[in-house]
């Protein structure tokens, strides 16, 4: 963030700001090299680049792409205000007049069109409108934000001095969106595609791992496993407990990029995951046949066997997340009684991959809690501090574990010597996680991914 800045004050703008149209103008400028430093900050953030995913994970990435997403409109809206305030001002006209005028250059009429298309991207990123659209059709429009960047991009080096011909600024800013473009196109596009041509992936086997019961008393598929195999799968050095973004190219699915954790140890010829029935994607996952063809970016994540501190370990996973719960089961390295087992959900039916999960603990001699049953949703608020403190650790288990006052380490009385990972949805995610800080644990010793978009 300050290397646009310093540049810019270094090349002596500033000295020239004779009066009030001209500070205003020249915060403008500033408001605006901020915001677009902001702005590539994300791209590289989402662009998928290994080290960046070795340092801190494609999910706490991600994480940091989406915070950003609001202080960068910000100030991409300050420096369009003061811009437009301060040419009104030297020219002595309003800002309504100031801005039919700009339009009348067809390099600003390109930053008007990004500047549409920003609001498009971070509008439909707030949670309550987010929640409201179809995964594929947000992820449709967050593309926009590539076009948004391109179309910014002439009216930066052709309005005013600050990018001129020769300038410091206007070459590190050529180097930054070559670097940026770049990483995107080699890691989100071409790496990809290369991979996925030579690992000749397909479908192997499609299977129900667990059923649904309607209240009509019929039963329904909750979730499949999707076996795939192919040459060269080891060659991704995949491991238990990653992710990979998979299409799958049929008729109904070759659109959809769709994340999905290994639910099984990888192979040398093979990988699984398992998708519970939860929308049309993944209700069109029951659809595959053998033989179809898979792309697929990835393997992604630190939510590895690598990533261990303690001798001891504690998996905890609720929903889909059980998934790769039961990856890191089959090659997690721990001696029988050194692995406590917690799978979450708020129904029978909805502990996936149940009977696998069962046979896998008794084979290696973990511990293993099935915590089925809906959050207590009247909690008691005329507590004590310390009742409402150990309340506040239980939100994660269902109510009749919570008003035992059961906690973390309930299940894992040995938790201060163990690494506890945490696989699901985030609110519960984030709940584990702070019982698990409030017995002591450190963070390093903490491992999550959260299954959100």
């Amino acid at each position: 963030m300050a290397l646009p800045v310093a540049l810019y004050l270094a090349s002596g703008a500033p000295m020239a700001w004779a009066n009030a149209a001209d500070v205003v103008t020249g915060l403008g400028i500033l408001a605006g090299l901020v915001a677009t430093q902001v702005v590539v900050m994300m791209l590289l953030l989402a662009a998928r680049i290994p080290w960046v995913d070795s340092m801190i994970g494609v999910d706490r990435a991600i994480s940091l792409h989406n915070q950003l997403g609001k202080p960068a409109l910000y100030g991409l809206l300050a420096h369009g205000l003061l811009i437009t305030v301060g040419y009104s001002m030297t020219e002595g006209i309003d800002p309504i007049a100031e801005t039919m005028s700009l339009l009348g250059i067809s390099d600003m009429v390109w930053a008007y069109i990004s500047m549409g298309l920003f609001l498009a991207v971070v509008g439909t990123s707030i949670v309550a409108v987010k929640r409201k659209l179809p995964r594929e059709w947000w992820m449709g429009v967050h593309f926009l934000s590539y076009a948004a960047v391109a179309s910014s991009i002439p009216h930066q080096f052709s309005m005013g001095s600050a990018l001129g011909t020769g300038t410091l600024s206007r070459w590190y800013w050529i180097s930054l969106y070559l670097i940026t473009a770049s990483a995107l196109l080699v890691f989100r596009f071409a790496l990809p595609l290369i991979r996925s041509l030579q690992s000749t992936l397909k479908v192997s086997d499609v299977s129900v791992s667990s059923w649904r019961t309607l209240p009509s008393g019929d039963k329904v598929p909750d979730s499949w496993s999707i076996t795939m195999t192919g040459n060269g799968v080891n060659k991704l050095e995949a491991q238990a407990g990653q992710f990979f973004r998979w299409r799958f190219m049929n008729s109904k699915l070759w659109w959809q990029q769709h994340p999905f954790s290994l639910s099984a140890a990888p192979n040398s010829r093979s990988l699984r995951i398992t998708v519970r029935n939860l929308g049309s994607g993944s209700a069109a996952m029951g659809s595959l046949t053998p033989g179809t063809r898979v792309f697929f970016a990835g393997p992604y994540g630190l939510f590895t066997e690598a990533a261990r501190t303690q001798p001891q370990l504690v998996l905890a996973g609720a929903g889909a997340g059980i998934g790769p719960i039961r990856s890191l089961i089959e090659n997690a390295d721990f001696a029988p009684g050194e692995c406590t087992v917690l799978i979450r959900s708020s129904d029978e039916d909805s502990l996936i991959l149940r009977e696998e999960i069962r046979e896998w603990c008794w084979h290696r001699g973990a511990v293993l809690y099935e915590l089925v049953g809906h959050r207590d949703r009247n909690p008691d608020h005329a507590l004590t501090p310390e009742l409402a403190e150990r309340n506040a650790r239980s939100s994660w288990l269902p109510a009749e574990h919570a008003r035992a006052g059961y906690t973390l380490e309930s299940y894992a009385p040995d938790l201060s010597r163990s690494d506890v990972y945490v696989c699901g949805p985030s609110a519960w995610t984030d709940a584990v996680i702070a019982d698990a800080k409030a017995a002591g644990l450190p963070s390093e010793s903490l491992h999550t991914e959260r299954f959100s978009w």
